[in-house]
This record gives C-alpha cells, structure tokens and sequence, in this order.
C-alpha cells in the first residue's frame, strides 16, 4: 500500500489525482502531518509525500531503521513539477514509483541513486538474492573498473557492463558458498524441492530434513525456488509449514502426471497411498532438469518424510518488443522498461536506431538490414535458448506484419516469451486522419513477397464485398507498383468515386504527412512503403476534411 499525506489545497489535489488513478493501491492519511507521516510510514509499503523535501527529512529521519526494511518514500512539490525519490531507492522502490508518480501527475521524476543515474541496474535491484560487496563491486562497475560475472548457472539478466579480469567479480551460483572479498553472489531461483510426507509429518522434521539434504549437497536455501509435492499433499500440515518457513511456494501435480516421470527409486508405499510410484524425485523432476540429491528420507522413527532435490536450467526470456509508429511518445512505458531490462537486443537496424540511447551499458546489439526477418527471429530465440534476457523488436504492433509471428513459430516451450503491444501504423494514421475505423474495419497487406497475389486479391475482394473500412499496409513500392491500383479498382465496384481515402506517411514522426482524398482522386504513384492508405466504407464521410465512419448503432439513426 502507497501512503499519501499531504498538507496545502495544492498538494490534496495532486494527491487526489494520484488516488483516483490508483484507487487499489494507495490510502490517502489524514490529520496533522507529523503524525500521518508516522502512521503512513507503519502501516505502508511506500510513501508519497506532498510536502517539502526539507520537511520530510524531518519528519522520517526519527523512523528510519535500515534500507532493506524501510519503506520508499517520495516526494512531489507544492507545483507537482518534481518527483523526488527520498528515500529506499533500491529497496523501498522509491527510485520506481518516482517514475509512475511522473506519468500520472506530469511531474519529472528526480533520482539521484549512482546507478539509476547512470543507467546501469543496482546488484540489489535483480530480482536475486544478494550477498557480499556489494556497495564495493557496484562502485567499481560506476568506476568503469572490470568486473567479471561467473555464472555457474544460466540465467536471464539484464544488462550490466561485466568484462573481463579485475579484481571484483559477481557469481551467479547455487551453491552454499562464502562471498570473497571483493566478490558479490547472486542466488538464483534453480532448485525444485520435491518432498512427500506421511499424513500428520511435523513440519520440523520435514523442515529439517530439507535443510539437511540442501546442507549436505552444498546448496543454498536461497535458491530454492518451490517446494513441489502430490495433490494429495497440498495441504499436508508438515509440507505447508516448511514451505512458509522457506517463503517459497507449494506447487503439486496430480498423481497420474507424477506416476509417467521416470525415477530412479520408485516404491510401492506411495503407489498404494497416493497413486504413484514416486512422490519426492517425481515431483522435483517433473518438470526438468537435473537430479543433485535423490530421495532420501527423514531422520525419524519411522521416517515420515522424504525429499530429493533438482536443478532446473535456467529459462531464457524473449520479449517481442512493439516500438509503435516512430515517435517516442508514442512508445509505450512497458516496451521502455523492456529495453532496458534486455541484455540482447534483436532488431532491425533502422528500428534499433530509434531506440538505441533507451539501452543500458551492456548491452549486446544483433542488428541486421531489410529482408533478414525470419534470420533475426532465429536469432533472438537462440539467444533466449542460450538463457539470456532477449528483447526483439519491431514497428507498430510487434504482432502485426512484424517480428511476433516468425518469432513465435521458431520458440518452443523451453522459453519463456512476453509480448508487449505498441501503436500500429493503422491506428497511428487513423488518429492523424479522423475516425476512420468507427466501426468494422480490415487491414490487408498488398505485399506478395510472402503471399500470392490471388491469395490478397480474394481478401480485398471479400473486404469489398463485406463494406470493410480497410487499411493497405505495403501499398507500393519501386518493384511492385500495379497492386494498389489493382486493389483500389476491386473497391470500386462496390463503392462511389467520392468514398474518402486517408493517405498516411511516416505516420507521427516528425517529416510525416496525412491527407484525405477520394477513391478516384488518389494517385497512387504518391504512395511508397512507408504510407498507410484507408479506404473508407460506404458510410464513410469527409467532416470538416476528416475521414468519419459512423458506429451505425440503431439509436444513432435519424428519427423518419
């Protein structure tokens, strides 16, 4: 939860556009400050504060204990022109919410930690259990000083500027190891507990024996990443303490799903309780990976609790990105901090161009010319099969005629893929000409590289015959400069000479243009690769030289 306190008629109606945007996250304080302060900075999360940064220090300094438990607190001034992160940077998520207080309130976010300022992400900030140096080792990165990065486990990071040597390292590992000097340790989530239990299994035992057999193999706690079990164990009192004493999940499989996974110590006692053969080793291996402690039981007498222990390689991560139609603003938040959170960059070169001061040092740029798509969906997913943090990008809607498609017919489920949506050049243009797709509406490209021109010419035609709005994507260019008008004369045997078209290039960036004409009126030697043509439908009209298509609900019909 956001504390939001605030102490002028100024400040309570910022503070009243934060809590209307964010109805669900935030608990507005009221009274005299100091003591909303005190409360809000007891009961929350995080703090926005509408007051002076000078009477905020005042007021928290009295409250802070440590960075790791105290919460972040930010504060935005009497113009709402700043959003200064205050305090917990890192671990209040102050530096963050400095940005999301900006884009709600139009204020410019103010972050001063060294690492944000600069672009490179805080050790602290990865998501990872961190150990050891890491105020030395994060100082040397700011330095430009090498740091080394040892990953005795694949896993997908963002970007940070490791080289070669030096004296300072980071170690990604699983392992129950001792940072050295100068050494951070970051502790992935790679082992999978599989633990079955008899009914009634003190959780001690059970605990212990996990702790046990981690202890024994040389592994860290902090990489457990679930406990895993049978169905008929999802509420095994022993099984659900251990895994809350561990703050990890509890994951389980039906019976019939554990009883197809080859093990190599299968028993008949959970075959006749629970339905199958194994319950620990097959719950751990279930999904993958590599067997570091076989079952083994617990210390009682009986033993009531068994456990084995796997490794899961790590998933690689591929994001196709959408970059929308060309301007930065129209550049989504969410494809921004995908960009920065990729250590691979897949794209176009032109597209990587547009986007390439976004990127933080460290990152590996793949960029290839035109006509190499299919070769850079290759690409990017060998990348995440490697277990990299991998962003593909692409115009518009990376989901339309972009990168998504030939991406996603490469990628198996052995990664893990997120698709970010952008502004289509559709939508762009239909924004700059009016409301050309008020109501159904087509888009078609006219390009027959990948499709044969019969194939497009039956889509256009069905689109003519359905009074489609539609949209040429492709529509010319110096090789193949006869489909638009052959696409436009199909839409003339169902439509008037007068029917508006809407003629967008480079739609939103700065050189670009929007025109409307008529079906008989546009040339289509005006029109390249980099124009959008809308075609509109029977009922759509120029209004004040925009292209309007009516919704056509019945209650917006005229009364006869």
């Amino acid at each position: 939860m956001i504390g939001l306190i605030s102490a002028t008629a100024a400040g309570a109606a910022a503070q009243g556009r934060l809590a209307a945007a964010w109805p669900d996250r935030t608990r507005v304080y009221e009274g005299p400050v100091g003591d909303a302060v005190r409360r809000a900075f007891a009961e929350c999360e995080q703090l926005v504060c509408f007051l002076a940064t000078g009477a905020v220090v005042r007021l928290v300094a009295p409250l802070l204990g440590d960075k790791v438990s105290d919460p972040g607190v930010v504060c935005v001034d009497e113009g709402g022109r700043f959003a200064v992160a205050l305090v917990g940077g890192h671990g209040g998520g102050a530096n963050a919410l400095a940005e999301e207080v900006g884009r709600v309130l139009g204020a410019a976010p103010v972050v001063t930690t060294a690492t944000d300022a600069v672009g490179i992400p805080g050790l602290d900030t990865l998501g990872l259990p961190v150990e050891g140096d890491v105020a030395g080792v994060t100082r040397a990165l700011l330095d430009g000083e090498p740091v080394a990065l040892d990953a005795e486990v694949a896993w997908p990071l963002p970007p940070v500027p490791f080289a070669e040597g030096g004296a300072y390292r980071v170690r990604l590992t699983d392992r129950a190891v001792e940072p050295a000097p100068g050494e951070v340790l970051l502790r992935p989530p790679s082992l999978v507990v599989g633990v079955g239990a008899s009914r009634g299994a003190p959780a001690e035992e059970v605990l212990g024996l996990i702790e046990g057999a981690l202890r024994d193999a040389g592994l860290s706690p902090h990489s457990v990443a679930e406990l895993a079990t049978v169905e008929a164990k999802a509420e095994e009192p022993g099984i659900v303490a251990a895994a809350a004493r561990l703050g990890v999940p509890l994951v389980t499989y039906a019976a019939g799903e554990l009883a197809g996974v080859e093990v190599p110590n299968p028993s008949d006692a959970p075959l006749a309780a629970v339905g199958t053969p194994s319950v620990a080793e097959a719950a751990a291996l279930v999904r993958g990976g590599e067997l570091l402690v076989p079952k083994r039981k617990s210390a009682g007498v009986p033993a009531t609790a068994t456990c084995a222990v796997v490794r899961r390689p790590g998933r690689g991560r591929l994001a196709v990105v959408g970059l929308g139609p060309g301007a930065r603003d129209l550049l989504t938040p969410r494809a921004e901090a995908e960009l920065r959170r990729a250590s691979v960059l897949v794209g176009l070169d032109q597209y990587v161009n547009q986007i390439r001061d976004l990127l933080r040092p460290g990152t590996r740029i793949l960029e290839s010319g035109l006509g190499a798509e299919e070769e850079r969906a290759r690409t990017a997913v060998a990348q995440a099969r490697q277990g990299h943090a991998v962003a593909l990008i692409g115009s518009g809607d990376a989901g339309v005629y972009a990168m998504a498609s030939p991406a996603l017919a490469e990628a198996s489920d052995d990664i893990d893929v997120v698709g970010v949506p952008g502004v289509t050049a559709a939508l762009a243009a239909a924004a700059l000409l009016g409301a050309p797709l008020g109501h159904d509406h087509v888009s078609i490209s006219l390009s027959d590289l990948h499709t044969p021109w019969e194939v497009i010419e039956r889509r256009v035609r069905a689109a003519a015959e359905a009074d489609l709005v539609v949209t040429f994507y492709n529509p010319r260019s110096r090789g193949r400069d006869w489909q638009l008008p052959k696409a436009l004369a199909i839409l003339a045997e169902h439509r008037e000479p007068v029917t508006p078209v809407g003629v967008v290039r480079n739609a939103s960036r700065p050189d670009g243009t929007a025109r409307v004409t008529t079906l008989t009126g546009l040339d289509p030697a005006t029109v390249d690769m980099m124009t959008v043509v809308t075609v509109g439908n029977t009922a759509t009209r120029n209004i004040a030289g925009r292209m309007v298509t009516p919704r056509g609900y019945r209650w917006q019909e005229e009364p006869k």
